[in-house]
């Protein structure tokens, strides 16, 4: 007699991977929806050490506009203007600052004029006013 061979077992012995796999998607969709993504800086940088100091109250407030015009106080100002009116608002409060607010197409030749016209009214503190960055 011939020998049977049992080829007929191999087909009914399979694992199902569906189940399995539809566990991992929803693994993999839990962790992203869940991660927070940080942006990291493209290179290694060692940030400075900063001591805040508390600000003085603010005496002055001087802006330059894009077109390099000086306001203080909301009001125009001219160059030979700046320094007899930087001290006068000083005197009536010495103890405050000059806070410079810059606009960003102004020139650095405008801000150096109302910086030097600061210093030379006799202000310790001058401020330069900037937003803060995305």
């Amino acid at each position: 007699m011939r020998e049977r061979t049992r080829k007929a077992d191999a087909q009914g012995q399979s694992i199902d991977l569906t189940p399995m796999l539809d566990v991992v998607f929803i693994m993999l969709i839990f962790f992203i929806v869940t991660a927070s993504f940080i942006k990291t800086p493209g290179q290694e940088i060692d940030k400075v050490e900063t001591v805040t100091a508390r600000l003085k109250p603010t005496s002055v407030l001087v802006s330059v506009n894009a077109n390099n015009q000086v306001h203080i106080d909301k009001k125009p100002v001219e160059d030979n203007d700046l320094k007899p009116t930087i001290k006068r608002l000083f005197l009536e409060n010495p103890k405050g600052n000059v806070v410079i607010q810059v606009d960003a197409k102004s020139t650095l030749e405008a801000v150096g004029k109302v910086y030097d016209a600061a210093k030379d009214a006799g202000v310790a503190g001058v401020i330069i006013a900037t937003s803060k960055g995305e």
